[in-house]
């Protein structure tokens, strides 16, 4: 004969206890609020190294944009001669200034890269603080030319240094 199932052990019966449930949700709970932190960081740390790179792009054009407009009038290195007179140049490029280039377009960028931490709403090349060839690195200031350009942001790396100052 068969046992009625309000006779059977608690070991034959399926399932979990209220109690277990909210045990397995507390414990996600505190892993979820322990993740947080880390995702965070982990964003940043890609702004970071998105905000590096464009740097490194831009200068670079910039620094391209010096050669070939000085190549052709050997302005002398280390003066504001031949840095561009704004950001956009570099992406709409220029008239190579030597004659035995036939007139060809030069592009120093594809697209404008953007600061990663500046409004999203602002166009690329707003998103740069610009500094002249004739303002000192310790206070950074926008002139006639385009000599080198700093991130928008005031905020604070992760390794303790301002992104205005990279």
């Amino acid at each position: 004969m068969i046992a009625p199932k309000r006779f059977m052990k608690w070991s034959v019966m399926r399932g979990f206890t209220i109690i277990e449930l909210l045990v397995v949700m507390a414990i996600l709970g505190i892993l979820s609020v322990a993740i947080m932190p880390l995702s965070e960081m982990l964003v940043t740390s890609l702004k970071e190294r998105e905000l590096k790179q464009a740097l490194w792009e831009i200068r670079g054009a910039i620094d391209e944009y010096k050669k070939v407009v000085t190549s052709v009038d050997n302005a002398v290195p280390n003066s504001a001669a031949g840095y561009p007179p704004n950001l956009q140049i570099l992406v709409d490029g220029i008239t190579h200034p030597k004659p035995e280039a036939g007139g060809r377009h030069v592009y120093f960028l594809r697209t404008m890269p953007r600061d990663p931490f500046a409004d999203k709403l602002l166009p690329a090349d707003k998103t740069w603080r610009l500094r002249s060839f004739t303002s000192p690195p310790e206070n950074p200031q926008p002139g006639a030319e385009v000599f080198d350009v700093h991130s928008s942001s005031d905020a604070e790396a992760l390794d303790g240094s301002r992104y205005a100052k990279w």
